[in-house]
């Protein structure tokens, strides 16, 4: 006669609770996946409004600047981001390992 492992069946109470937590961990996690979604829908669908709305205030901008003989302040704030973001990209792409 061999001797066997007999190992004892969680009882209920611990099955119930683990279906719980699992389930809920699932439950949290489609929540979490969809309200992402709902918000990069969001920017998506606002983005070009938000283009055409900056690209009129330039314009704006560029008329007031006219009337008034003065440069104006965009041009020069934009240009500089502009510059440091094709700067940044260019340093991230030349540091960037490939593991391909």
């Amino acid at each position: 006669m061999h001797p066997y492992l007999i190992t004892a069946k969680p009882g209920w109470f611990r099955r119930t609770a683990t279906g719980v937590r699992v389930w809920t961990l699932r439950l949290l996690a489609l929540l979490v996946l969809g309200v992402l979604g709902v918000v990069v829908l969001a920017v998506r669908c606002v983005r070009p409004v938000v283009n055409y709305l900056a690209t009129r205030l330039i314009f704006l901008e560029l008329w007031a600047a006219q009337r008034l003989g003065r440069p104006p302040v965009s041009g020069f704030i934009g240009a500089g981001i502009t510059d440091e973001f094709v700067a940044e990209f260019h340093r991230a792409r030349q540091h960037a390992t490939a593991n391909a």
